[in-house]
């Protein structure tokens, strides 16, 4: 675990813009028109339609997309009654986790008082700019004065993630780790070792999922919890057990199934764990000091189930898995309130997913092959991209059926897709070219199947359907990949281009390339030995036909592969050369990059043949190409050879295909402002169009231009390398690529192919 220190910490929140949070428009405003509809006059609109109709301001403002993360500074973290103003960035803190797993938008208010009445007095009247609050870190017992009042005199969710947070995660952990050792939870003895907001609602919430009160013992800071005590609260009496025979935690917690921590660190001893039930499940959630570390734990019983809320070890309980997914529910349906069908709906849809197969993007952030449901993973990940459409759906789903939403949904797969667009997981590009795939799947060569990330892709493809995986490669070497990474190649053919059963096919391989570049003086025997060769073998079953399309690119050098899908597979007859673009997915909109892989200088002839192989990329694409020839110069103002071949080759593309959108030479700038270009340069055919292709004019500016925005980790998805001009579906991969990006080639390749095969038909 990285060591925080205060200097990183304070530099971190002082470098560059202070704070962690900025508010962003969400609308057009440079013009005057702009600012006119934005503010006066056009704003009185929306104001009377609201006057009108309270709920349109879910229609015309962000108030469905807006919470409020209110505190009044008085249970900071593990510092407190620190005072509001110093509890700022923890609130921002908050609104930042929002904001990166629900896509919800957070104003952080720090109000300064701490009298219940006049917190809430104050919450009231702000609340009609929010679609939901979110109470923090509010000391007990008036954290539970002031949410229960709150829930009664609004009409917008209200929930203490202190409280229901750490339950809702918690109740899903206990669930299932019962689940794994075989024990019925309304069987195992279970003790909660503290009394405050989050133990009493954290209980709570166990009864409601089946806990028993009877089989439950709870301690404050002066011990067990008793009926006897006469200093309890209403909340902790609650809780008082009629047992007389236990007044400590060393008593309460021998023989218990389940310990639950969530008081300070230190106070639960190795003895004390090892005099509690086989399999014992604790959870020690007191931070950043567990009530007993990880490895204490395990050293005294290593049958134990065991969680924290740290994040180096295993079933993390992290209220991040749980309040963007149910505030985003909440305010897709606009509900009036969170309630307890929410809650137990977030509590089961966090649970079950902790038993689906693990995505691989989870695997690799946690440096691990095989996450499976069991001992040391009952809970999903943080980071796990599905829990916004799980959690989300199902809490939203229960806020409908309990009667408290304002709005339905019907179409519950169209909401899941739009939630993970609303995080950047898909884009509607890549979930229209899975769909695509799905419906037309091919038989895809995955060349490189001994490399870990070829044969997840290969399996992930498989499972989403949009294709028919052949892996090409030793298949014992796959085989125990497959093992160790807990893959199941069920369905899936292998072929071992080398083994002794193959060699009736690489000579009938070799036999027909020898025949095809017998003017180029091949010999049977040179292409016999070439068919040892895994590119030249697996581009032969594409040639074939045996195979629809080829992945490669994680091992082999891009010059190579380049040599032999020419001898092998060759480039259209329309064209006299091949390249790749990159597709950029960004916020505001998708932008095709030529040529990110083939022609390193390319001449004026290579130029022209890259814009026809882009405007026909494009057109694959089922869109309209809009070209602009990118140069460090606009429209002539330099003489240098590099602006002289760009002006020409727009000249060609301007005398012979006068139909295609396309202009320059021009600096990117230029070309990606319309606004811009159409003031200074009226004359260009890109007049009044939006430009969605840059043909670069060489292979460091076009590739440099979309590893710049993945380095750099803005909000735009990158696609590619795609080819373009081959004769068949032949596709490359960048070396570093991950699984998804391999994936999405293959739904292209797949694409790709099949369209080849509906115009070989006609």
């Amino acid at each position: 675990m990285v060591k925080i220190t205060k200097e990183a910490a304070l530099e971190y929140h002082k470098s560059g813009r202070p704070g962690k949070i900025e508010v962003k428009p969400t609308k057009a405003y440079r013009t005057q028109t702009d600012l006119s509809l934005a503010y006066s006059p056009g704003v009185a609109y929306p104001c009377l339609e609201i006057q009108q109709n309270p709920d349109d301001a879910y229609q015309y403002t962000d108030k469905g997309n807006l919470v409020a993360v209110i505190s009044n500074g008085t249970a900071v973290l593990g510092l407190g009654d620190i005072g509001a103003e110093a509890g700022k960035p923890v609130m921002e803190g908050k609104g930042l986790l929002f904001k990166i797993y629900g896509g919800i938008d957070v104003f952080d208010i720090e109000v300064n008082e701490k009298d219940p009445e006049k917190f809430c007095e104050a919450v009231e009247r702000i609340a009609p700019t929010f679609g939901g609050i979110n109470l923090e870190d509010i000391k007990a017992p008036e954290c539970f004065y002031i949410e229960d009042r709150l829930k009664r005199t609004l009409d917008i969710p209200v929930m203490h993630d202190d409280q229901h947070g750490t339950a809702i995660i918690s109740a899903a952990g206990l669930k299932n780790a019962l689940e794994v050792i075989g024990k019925d939870i309304a069987q195992v003895q279970i003790v909660v070792n503290g009394a405050g907001a989050a133990a009493i609602s954290c209980t709570k919430l166990y009864m409601a999922i089946g806990a028993q009160k009877e089989n439950i013992v709870m301690l404050d800071s002066k011990g067990v919890i008793s009926a006897d005590r006469q200093d309890l609260n209403e909340q902790k009496r609650f809780f008082a057990t009629s047992r007389r025979d236990i007044r400590t935690l060393e008593e309460a917690v021998k023989g218990a199934d389940v310990f639950v921590g969530l008081s300070k660190g230190n106070v639960l001893t190795k003895d004390m764990v090892r005099s509690m039930a086989p399999n014992p499940v604790i959870f020690a959630l007191a931070n950043p000091v567990p009530e007993i570390s990880y490895e204490d734990a395990m050293d005294a019983r290593p049958d134990v189930l065991m969680s924290t809320g740290r994040t180096d070890y295993p079933n993390q309980i992290n209220n991040v898995i749980g309040f963007p997914y149910i505030f985003r529910g909440a305010l897709d349906v606009h509900a009036r309130a969170i309630n307890e069908e929410m809650k137990l709906a977030a509590v089961y849809a966090i649970a079950d997913l902790a038993k689906q197969p693990v995505p691989d993007v989870v695997n690799d952030v946690y440096k691990v092959n095989n996450l499976k449901f069991g001992r040391d993973y009952f809970i999903p990940k943080p980071v796990d991209p599905r829990l916004i459409s799980e959690v989300s759906a199902a809490v939203a789903k229960a806020a409908i059926d309990s009667g408290v939403a304002r709005k339905t949904i019907t179409d519950w797969d169209a909401y899941k897709k739009s939630l993970s667009l609303l995080l950047g997981q898909e884009t509607k590009l890549t979930q229209k070219l899975y769909d695509t795939a799905r419906k037309h799947p091919q038989r895809v060569v995955f060349a490189e199947a001994v490399h870990p990330t070829m044969l997840r892709a290969a399996v992930q493809a498989r499972s989403e359907g949009i294709c028919y995986p052949i892996l090409l490669g030793n298949d014992e070497v796959i085989m125990k990949m497959a093992k160790e990474l807990d893959l199941s190649l069920e369905g899936i053919e292998i072929v071992n281009l080398r083994h002794p059963s193959e060699q009736e096919r690489r000579e009938r391989y070799a036999r027909i390339l020898a025949e095809k570049r017998q003017r180029d003086g091949y010999t049977f025997q040179e292409a016999n030995d070439k068919m040892f060769e895994r590119n030249y073998f697996g581009m032969m079953m594409v040639e074939t036909g045996e195979a629809d399309a080829y992945i490669t690119g994680l091992y082999t050098k891009y010059s190579n592969t380049v040599k032999v899908v020419k001898e092998v597979i060759g480039i259209r007859p329309e064209f006299k050369h091949f390249g790749a673009m990159h597709i950029i997915n960004s916020p505001r909109g998708t932008i095709y990059i030529a040529d990110t892989l083939v022609n390193e200088n390319p001449d004026t002839d290579t130029l022209v043949d890259i814009a026809k192989l882009a405007s026909t990329a494009v057109r694959f694409f089922n869109e309209k190409p809009v070209i602009s020839m990118i140069s460090h110069s606009n429209f002539g103002s330099s003489q240098s050879d590099g602006a002289l071949k760009v002006r020409r080759a727009v000249e060609e593309m301007h005398r012979l295909y006068p139909d295609i959108a396309i202009d320059g030479e021009m600096q990117i700038g230029f070309a990606l402002d319309r606004e811009l270009r159409d003031q200074q340069y009226p004359f260009s055919r890109l007049f009044g169009k939006d430009v969605n292709t840059l043909v670069f004019p060489n292979l460091t500016s076009a590739r440099s231009s979309y590893k710049m925005l993945q380095v750099l980790g803005t909000d735009a998805e990158i696609i590619g390398p795609i080819q373009m001009g081959l004769n068949k579906a032949i596709h490359f991969v960048d070396f570093a690529a991950s699984v998804r990006d391999v994936v999405n080639i293959v739904a292209v390749a797949t694409i790709d192919a099949y369209v080849a095969k509906l115009v070989r038909s006609l």
